[in-house]
């Protein structure tokens, strides 16, 4: 079973279950059935100090991974911990589906490019 808990610290009003939905949705289409997702919904500021403190760029972002298992190897009985995504509403507006999509899939081991454009484009049909 896939388990996804959302925060909201964005002061935004977000869909919670939608995102809950697609993220499902994504994992499932990757063959992860089982697992737990952590979704953030951040404000710009917050989103900033993240990624200046693991990415060295003082700006902030749509979208940020950070990956814990992914789909390595675990042993009998140790629940997959995919990692979280941290999205920030003031950045992609209404326009979530995409970013929410692409860190998921970054989540799984997905580097941009072609490969990763081409499975976001298959999903978000």
């Amino acid at each position: 079973m896939i388990s996804v808990d959302v925060e909201n610290r964005s002061g935004a009003e977000v869909d919670e279950p939608g995102a809950v939905e697609l993220a499902g949705r994504v994992l499932r289409a990757e063959g992860i059935d089982d697992g737990e997702l952590g979704i953030a919904f951040v404000g710009a500021r917050e989103m900033r100090d993240l990624k200046r403190e693991h990415l060295g760029i003082d700006e902030a972002t749509d979208v940020l991974s950070f990956p814990i298992d992914g789909r390595d190897e675990l042993p009998e009985g140790v629940p997959r911990a995919l990692g979280d995504v941290v999205l920030c509403p003031e950045v992609v507006g209404d326009e979530w589906q995409w970013p929410l999509a692409h860190g998921v899939l970054h989540l799984l081991g997905y580097d941009h490019g072609e490969k990763m454009e081409a499975r976001e484009q298959e999903l978000l049909r």
